[in-house]
């Protein structure tokens, strides 16, 4: 008989130029956040950490089905993975400059889309990457 393997890893593959490029990615657009927090103030300072926080929220999504350490839950995979691709930020981003009616008009949402692409970055350049259909880490 043999034995389920668990897998150990909890972090991807993923080369070491390419989480260097991602680092440093992730350092331009923290201080293009910053800038624009800094600049425009209001509103986009809480939308601005709204959107780095955000993609995480994903993890309550069917947060409650079976999984193991370093494993997310079969329901929370589809989710997770959907806001954790940088297309999803960057269409945000050019719908809201599309939409603006003027300089300024759009800052608050289009530093949410900035900030949600941070993230993304920051958890490429760290390891974490999309999820496998069970739950793993790529």
């Amino acid at each position: 008989m043999t034995s389920p393997t668990l897998r150990g890893a909890t972090r991807s593959s993923t080369s070491g130029p390419v989480r260097v490029a991602w680092a440093l990615l992730g350092a331009f657009l923290l201080v293009w956040v910053v800038f624009e927090m800094i600049k425009h103030a209001g509103w986009v300072i809480p939308l601005g950490v709204l959107g780095f926080i955000a993609p995480d929220l994903s993890f309550f999504i069917g947060a409650s089905g079976p999984h193991q350490h370093g494993q997310l839950p079969r329901g929370t995979v589809g989710p997770y993975n959907l806001v954790h691709r940088p297309i999803g930020p960057v269409l945000w981003m050019t719908v809201t400059a599309l939409l603006a009616d003027g300089p300024g008009d759009n800052a608050a949402p289009f530093t949410f889309g900035l900030a949600w692409l941070l993230h993304i970055a920051m958890d490429r350049a760290l390891g974490y990457g999309l999820r496998t259909a069970d739950g793993w880490q790529r």
